[in-house]
């Protein structure tokens, strides 16, 4: 043993802080490592190596990171589940992105396409109106819509309706448009009902004043106007045969035909009318009967004459409406001179009411075989339209020859679709049995379902 032996061994150099600047290294390596991970992909890289190659590291005192691991391998199942729906919603977007190409490319063709129909459209009514006066072609022409276009309406403009005859007959519409603006009208009432006969219903509107009555006075109050003569004061005379009240009532006793000839003189026959019930004749009463006590509120009656059904109707506390033309007498006027409503309106206008809305229709002899079949049957449909569930239809006195009744009449109520209430016929004896002319009366009514 040498001197050396005694003498102390020099220690090698130990610095505590080499295991800990090692265990650093190491996560700064995995760091990049999963950094490298997140922006390569799972293609260019895979988790799998980083744990052999943790396993190798013979590190004192360090463990793998187990957790981590773990949470590295659920992010990259999210991320490549959420690179699925992207790539997903990227074929969407190239899909919805060529469907907007294509509608971009579409519209200027599908604008040119609705403006040459506008443009056809609005040309087509011009090109009717042509050469008319400016008056005519603005109660008529379109006008368009201050606010532009209406989803409502769905158009931007709007078109005053008027009949579909009425540029059939220019020459007449042109003189029915002839008068000063603000000024009183043409005294026409004649000329301007034959241009409605002929189908220009409804009439332009105009912008001028009807002519008034002369010394005017105020109306007799009801009830007691429902039976009295109105003065003739009350009326314009113009566009009539007769001048006066008086010469309306005795044409009864005169010669010749005339529409409704005795329903002016409201203290004849009008004065029974539907109070008796036997036979043609219904009564009023047992009608109304055949429903629940004041169900029927509110009717119609077409071409009611001088208004003496909807005025029995009224002291039962029914309210009809009364359609009614002025053939070569003041119709119109002298319903409403007995506090009643009255329509100017022919048998060719649609019904302006809505559906389901009327508990009774009446007509008496106005409906009757002179209508065309055709016409007569959109009648009665327009009829069974407006009557409510349950409403009744009172074909009063309807005129026609034998071979039409079951031939013709019965089959078309029936597609009516009508219930049948009562039902009567009988031979119109007048002129003879061997005219074959028949009345039937009958109460049908819209059934409740």
């Amino acid at each position: 043993m040498g001197a050396e032996d005694y003498l102390p061994k020099k220690q090698p150099h130990y610095n505590p802080n080499t295991r800990y600047k090692f265990k650093m290294l190491v996560l700064v390596i995995l760091t990049n490592l999963l950094t490298m991970y997140i922006f390569a992909g799972p293609s260019s890289f895979n988790l799998h190596p980083i744990s052999k190659y943790t396993q190798h590291l013979s590190l004192p005192l360090w463990e793998p990171p187990t957790a981590l691991l773990h949470e590295l391998n659920a992010t990259q199942r999210e991320l490549t589940r959420s690179r699925s729906e992207i790539e997903e919603l990227t074929q969407q977007l190239k899909f919805t992105n060529l469907i907007v190409k294509a509608l971009a490319t579409d519209l200027p063709r599908l604008q040119n396409s609705v403006s040459a129909n506008q443009i056809t459209s609005n040309s087509s009514i011009l090109d009717h109106i042509n050469g008319l006066s400016r008056e005519i072609k603005l109660a008529i022409g379109p006008h368009k819509l201050p606010l532009g276009y209406s989803p409502r309406m769905g158009s931007d403009e709007l078109f005053p309706p008027v009949g579909g005859a009425c540029l059939k007959y220019k020459d007449e519409l042109a003189q029915y448009m002839a008068y000063t603006i603000g000024a009183e009208c043409p005294v026409d009432d004649v000329f301007a009902q034959q241009l409605m006969l002929k189908g220009c219903e409804p009439l332009p509107r105009r912008r001028c004043h009807p002519k008034a009555p002369a010394k005017f006075v105020n109306p007799k109050p009801l009830p007691g106007s429902l039976w009295a003569t109105p003065p003739d004061t009350s009326i314009v005379w113009d566009p009539y045969t007769c001048k006066n009240y008086k010469c309306l009532v005795d044409r009864k006793n005169k010669p010749g035909y005339y529409d409704c000839k005795d329903c002016f003189d409201l203290q004849g026959r009008e004065k029974a009318r539907w109070l008796f019930d036997k036979g043609l004749d219904y009564g009023v009463d047992q009608v109304l009967s055949t429903k629940p006590r004041g169900t029927i509120r509110i009717g119609l009656d077409i071409g009611g004459g001088t208004g003496t059904f909807a005025a029995r109707m009224k002291e039962r506390n029914v309210t009809i409406i009364t359609t009614s033309m002025n053939l070569d007498g003041p119709f119109n006027s002298f319903i409403s001179s007995r506090g009643l409503l009255s329509m100017h309106l022919s048998i060719s206008q649609r019904l302006p009411f809505f559906e389901n809305t009327l508990d009774i229709v009446h007509s008496m002899h106005v409906l009757s075989n002179w209508i065309p079949d055709m016409v007569l049957e959109f009648t009665l449909y327009d009829i069974y339209r407006v009557l409510r569930p349950g409403g009744l239809l009172w074909l009063d006195h309807f005129f026609c020859l034998g071979h039409q009744l079951n031939t013709t009449y019965v089959p078309m109520l029936n597609r009516a679709g009508f219930k049948r209430l009562r039902w009567n016929a009988g031979l119109k004896l007048d002129r003879g049995a061997d005219k074959n002319e028949w009345y039937f009366s009958a109460l049908l009514e819209k059934p409740m379902s």
